[in-house]
């Protein structure tokens, strides 16, 4: 999302016009995901600056090893250079892929690219990317980018029509991102997943000890508190911070405990009145829970943290 107005914004004449602008600028830049639990979490969109950058980044990362390896062969081996450089297109192939599938995989939707510039892939439908979805979009990434730009290059023996051809693909497929609506490119569009901005998960210290009080009604078991991590409980700091108690809120405070306590398989029974209070005594018992776990190197960013580790 973009941290800065807009120069439209900027030369907005008064205030409430330059609050309207900035605010229809960041819900065009927002996206809103419904995960399974029912409760929507906005993310902000990755911006085509912040994307061509983290892919520098990892492009840095992949052909510098390449390099590295192919010079040492030349220095060592003593290969032709047409040699080395057959060898350089071989390996950037065989490591490109495997490089961005597999770290994906492993950082759930980040390359050291991403993680860099705080990206972060995740799936449309609010579940955990699944290994699929990360095959699909890099082996697409392939027919997208790379090959283009090999074929422009004129690795091979193509023609002038051929290179021209590739150059006005590859023109197109990197201008979807800019124009498409959740700016995903062909390969995320096929996957079903979106680069956002990676959420900034900061807990205030300040608000498990304004509620305390709650604490004794509700008793939690550690089988409750295995299901979540920082950045749920982030989201559900953000709720209790709200200082609303309308009628949207109290409808709203209703359906997170009914959401949470089906989640985390407590049974006790929950009055309409009772709503908040539970959310403040889980939240508490939560965060408690995490950050003891943490203290032995066992740090939870979100809930797929279970699933992470069987992986």
């Amino acid at each position: 999302m973009s941290r800065t107005p807009s120069r439209r914004a900027k030369q907005a004449k008064t205030a409430s016009e330059y609050n309207r602008i900035a605010q229809k600028q960041r819900a065009k830049q927002s996206l809103m995901i419904t995960p399974p639990e029912g409760v929507p979490i906005t993310f902000a969109r990755a911006d085509f600056g912040a994307r061509v950058g983290a892919q520098l980044l990892d492009l840095l990362v992949t052909y510098g090893v390449l390099f590295l390896a192919i010079f040492i062969l030349y220095l060592n081996i003593g290969i032709t250079w047409e040699t080395a450089t057959a060898f350089f297109a071989l390996l950037s192939f065989l490591l490109r892929i495997p490089y961005y599938i597999l770290t994906e995989l492993i950082w759930n939707g980040r390359t050291l690219g991403k993680k860099w510039v705080r990206l972060r892939v995740i799936s449309l439908n609010g579940r955990r990317l699944e290994p699929h979805q990360v095959v699909v979009r890099n082996l697409m990434k392939e027919a997208e980018v790379f090959t283009p730009i090999g074929l422009v290059f004129g690795l091979g023996t193509q023609s002038g029509w051929t290179q021209l051809i590739m150059f006005l693909f590859l023109c197109i497929t990197i201008s979807i991102p800019i124009f498409s609506k959740d700016k995903q490119r062909i390969g995320d569009m096929i996957a079903g997943t979106v680069v956002v901005r990676q959420p900034q998960v900061q807990l205030a210290a300040e608000l498990t000890k304004s509620v305390a009080a709650e604490d004794a009604e509700f008793v939690f078991e550690t089988s409750h508190l295995e299901h979540y991590g920082k950045f749920e409980l982030q989201f559900l700091e953000d709720i209790l911070r709200d200082p609303k108690h309308d009628k949207v809120a109290i409808e709203r405070d209703k359906d997170v405990t009914r959401t949470i306590a089906r989640k985390i398989g407590f049974t006790d029974p929950i009055t309409s009145a009772r709503a908040r209070p539970f959310l403040q005594a889980f939240y508490n018992a939560q965060r408690a829970h995490l950050e003891g776990r943490a203290l032995f190197g066992d740090k939870r960013e979100d809930k797929f943290h279970q699933a992470q580790k069987k992986n």
